[in-house]
């Protein structure tokens, strides 16, 4: 616009929320799923916020360092998503999954790590995790394939069949 009209865009995101079917103007419409991402090295945390940012569908709601602030920020933030790293000081990713998916049934856990598939501790599987992601073939594809298989459980097993 000219020098001096308001920007339309800014006025909306300004607009004071008044919700219609419980979303204010300035929240996305898309329903983006709310992720937090829990992992004790900041660079992982890093790239998955880059990650998030280039990904339609998908919100960073927060971030946590350890397995206990994963516990407390579920409770505080609500995310429908947690990419949980398995190994970190103090209370690992598997057991802060098993108490977040036991207190929140609703919420989906990502297990993180370097490790392969068949590699993975024998309690991952049991762990309440809905999937696994390598952090070295993490990205958008991968993240948006495990979100649609989410309900098969399949990435928490090692492959049934002969690895190529």
């Amino acid at each position: 616009g000219r020098a001096g009209e308001a920007d339309p865009t800014i006025v909306a995101v300004a607009a004071p929320c008044r919700p219609a079917r419980g979303l204010c103007q300035a929240e996305s419409v898309t329903g983006s799923h709310l992720v937090l991402v829990v992992d004790d090295q900041a660079p992982f945390r890093f790239a998955v916020k880059a990650v998030l940012r280039r990904l339609d569908g998908f919100e960073l709601a927060g971030e946590a360092a350890s397995g206990a602030e994963a516990i407390d920020l579920v409770e505080e933030l609500h995310p429908e998503l947690v990419l949980m790293d398995i190994n970190m000081p103090g209370m690992n990713g598997i057991e802060a999954t098993r108490q977040i998916v036991a207190a929140h049934p609703e919420v989906v856990v990502f297990l993180c790590s370097t490790y392969d598939v068949g590699d993975l501790p024998r309690n991952a599987a049991t762990s309440g995790a809905r999937g696994y992601l390598n952090k070295e073939q993490f990205g958008a594809d991968a993240l948006r394939r495990l979100w649609q298989d989410r309900d098969s459980g399949a990435d928490l097993r090692a492959p049934a069949g002969p690895t190529r």
